[in-house]
């Protein structure tokens, strides 16, 4: 089995099919097992030509843009509130999917903005923005190459990559007309909502961070007592040139029972809207149409997840009036020691840490009653 998911990975990196095709069939010929190398072939010729032709993507992956709108009305389906729900053109033709929420009785308060992080989308939110829109204007919207906003070649300079995303922000910002704004980012999303406060700092109010990614620096040194395996490490070589949901592509129509069964936490996260598979259904077709964001992400990130260009380093360019609220899980194995680093950096601006307890990664969804709150609580300081 191992051979033929090889050759797969390897189909990745050649620079044409034709002639990685040729390869391929006198390799599995040479075997001296004809009938195997044909249908091993037959196999591998559809998942390189699927690699080539992102136009195939759904004859092998059960997924369509329909689909996904379908899964995340489903999402936003237990939602009272009014909302509107659009397409916001931002350059160069793209344009960011947009959730609205915004009542008479709060248009006059700062907004705020909701950034989901890697993988994520607006209807990961389901269970926040209905109380988070009673005290002001909530506006979620799937980053750029995510969701169902557009999916665009990015740069694979990490620099210009994340330009790119800082740039669709402030033009959505232009054309939605939110003069500023308290920006809310999980994970990827609170990396982009501080690099766009450092170069917009007049339209940011307020930052809460929930678990955000991408701030430490990279961590050379390993305890003596918990070093990494060789075949960890060989594997991490072997897949390192690949984007991380590669292989939630490659198993094709088994996809859907793949994210059932390994993250099945996620049914209970939403279990006071649904009993069925909706949101793992979600979560499939978010993260297995055309990679885009991913890509930008991937080319963003070093070994083992760090960021290229930490956050840390770069914090000192934020303004100081700009407050930041920082929101990690008890429970979440993601390192916290960074918004301590925060705190210490930012000694005249005002920096709050809260641990939600009982809370996982997605402390949003683990303990949305309390997360909420909190929120709200951060808001009332800045109107």
């Amino acid at each position: 089995m191992l051979f033929p998911v090889f050759l797969y990975l390897l189909s990745d990196l050649s620079p044409s099919p034709p002639l990685l095709s040729r390869i391929v069939q006198r390799a599995l010929s040479v075997t001296g097992l004809p009938s195997l190398a044909s249908g091993v072939w037959s196999y591998m010729d559809n998942a390189i030509r699927w690699c080539w032709i992102p136009d195939w993507l759904p004859s092998w992956c059960p997924t369509s843009q329909s689909q996904l709108m379908a899964a995340e009305d489903r999402m936003l389906s237990c939602i009272r509130s009014a909302f509107t729900k659009e397409f916001v053109p931002v350059s160069c033709g793209n344009m960011l999917w947009t959730l609205a929420f915004c009542s008479d009785v709060v248009k006059d308060k700062t907004p705020i903005v909701l950034l989901h992080g890697f993988g994520g989308g607006v209807g990961l939110w389901a269970q926040n923005v209905e109380a988070l829109s009673q005290d002001r204007p909530v506006y979620a919207l799937d980053l750029l190459g995510f969701g169902q906003s557009t999916r665009p070649v990015f740069s694979t300079d990490p620099l210009e990559a994340e330009a790119q995303f800082v740039e669709s922000i402030e033009q959505w910002r232009a054309k939605v007309g939110v003069e500023s704004m308290i920006i809310l980012g999980h994970n990827l999303g609170g990396f982009l909502a501080v690099s766009y406060a450092i170069k917009y700092p007049a339209r940011v109010k307020h930052l809460v961070l929930v678990e955000p990614w991408g701030f430490p620096e990279v961590q050379e040194t390993v305890e003596a007592d918990r070093p990494i395996p060789v075949w960890i490490k060989a594997l991490g070589a072997m897949f390192s040139p690949f984007n991380p949901l590669a292989g939630l592509r490659l198993v094709g129509p088994l996809g859907p029972t793949l994210v059932q069964t390994l993250r099945p936490d996620f049914k209970k996260k939403f279990s006071s809207m649904f009993s069925d598979n909706t949101v793992s259904e979600y979560i499939y077709h978010l993260n297995v149409q055309s990679p885009s964001g991913e890509t930008a992400f991937k080319s963003m990130t070093g070994s083992c997840g760090w960021a290229k260009r930490p956050m840390l380093q770069r914090l000192d360019q934020l303004h100081p009036d700009i407050p930041i609220s920082i929101i990690y899980g008890s429970r979440s194995s993601i390192d916290s020691t960074s918004a301590a680093s925060i705190k210490e950096m930012r000694t005249n601006s005002h920096v709050e840490i809260v641990t939600m307890r009982g809370a996982g990664h997605y402390v949003f969804a683990d303990q949305p009653y309390d997360f909420n709150n909190k929120v709200l609580q951060v808001c009332e300081k800045v109107d």
